[in-house]
């Protein structure tokens, strides 16, 4: 049997040696093709993570709790050395006050500095607002339209829906919020979860926009991955696949020694991730809550984010 990590060598591959080139909002330029499909089990523990490079998943974890908090600003990112996030608000901080930082004492400024994270670190309704707050309008006294002071939970009413209507074709997780796209400082790329109920197995679809599958990837799959085990055992089932869909799936052309280099391995081993206690509430997981074993990747291989 083929190792799972096949499947994305083989789509780098292809779009490496027959991709479209294009020109892209970074400048970089990217070789592209549309639609990709890879299909991940998940049973008896397995994960997704990518052996061929050394994925941090610590990170990928901490970020995807960040996004069950709702919160938006990277200052607690920081404070857990998660700099996944960094390079945005750094560049708006450059463009807007036309002061060079560096990357270091920006993030120190952010860290502890109170007011100058919340003028600087935001990063608008991304991933965390749409999924947890989405906006929600009633009428005001005046008659005119008012935002409600609480919004819309997708993720609670996900969980309830997977445990009182198992069968229903609405278990979503949606994050286009077209009527604020223009104050996130990235437009969600892994926008759309789906998840789907059969004979006890929790199972996900991730439609995913914009894809940078040397960099991104690796962090996307595990992360549904990981979200699709934490909704399992909250919700009482089995964990079954994850299915993962790509719409402008692309290799940065400034990531030529990357590709060449993680095409020239192969995969090995069957990494399980255990997970080390059940929370009564998806919002109570904690990374401690988190074990990744049997995982020997091949060494790290770094490489520019285009911002």
């Amino acid at each position: 049997m083929a190792h799972y990590e096949e499947q994305y060598l083989s789509l780098m591959r292809r779009i490496w040696q027959n991709g479209a080139v294009q020109r892209d909002r970074t400048g970089v330029g990217t070789k592209a093709l549309f639609g990709a499909t890879m299909r991940f089990s998940l049973a008896d523990d397995a994960i997704p993570l990518l052996t061929t490079k050394r994925v941090y998943w610590k990170t990928a974890a901490r970020e995807m709790l960040w996004f069950l908090t709702g919160n938006t600003n990277i200052r607690p990112l920081l404070e857990h050395k998660v700099k996944i996030w960094t390079d945005w608000p750094l560049d708006r901080y450059r463009r807007e006050t036309g002061i060079y930082i560096s990357q270091d004492d920006f993030e120190q400024s952010i860290i502890q500095d109170a007011d100058f994270a919340e003028k600087w670190g935001d990063l608008g309704p991304v991933y965390g607002a749409q999924w947890v707050n989405w906006p929600r309008y009633e009428v005001a006294e005046n008659g005119f339209f008012r935002r409600a002071e609480k919004g819309i939970d997708q993720v609670s009413l996900l969980v309830e829906s997977l445990k009182k209507n198992p069968g229903s074709r609405r278990h979503i997780i949606e994050g286009w919020n077209v009527a604020e796209l223009d104050q996130m400082a990235l437009p969600p790329c892994h926008k759309t979860y789906q998840f789907h109920v059969a004979d006890g197995v929790l199972s996900c679809i991730l439609f995913q926009r914009s894809c940078d599958l040397g960099l991104g990837f690796a962090f996307n799959a595990f992360s549904a991955a990981l979200l699709t085990r934490m909704l399992a055992a909250v919700c009482g089932y089995q964990a079954g696949e994850l299915i993962w869909q790509g719409g402008d799936v692309h290799l940065y052309l400034n990531h030529a020694p990357l590709v060449e280099e993680q095409l020239s391995r192969t995969p090995s081993g069957n990494p399980k991730l255990k997970m080390l206690r059940t929370p009564e509430s998806i919002f109570d997981y904690r990374i401690e809550d988190f074990e990744v074993v049997d995982y020997h990747p091949q060494a790290h291989i770094s490489a520019p984010v285009a911002v």
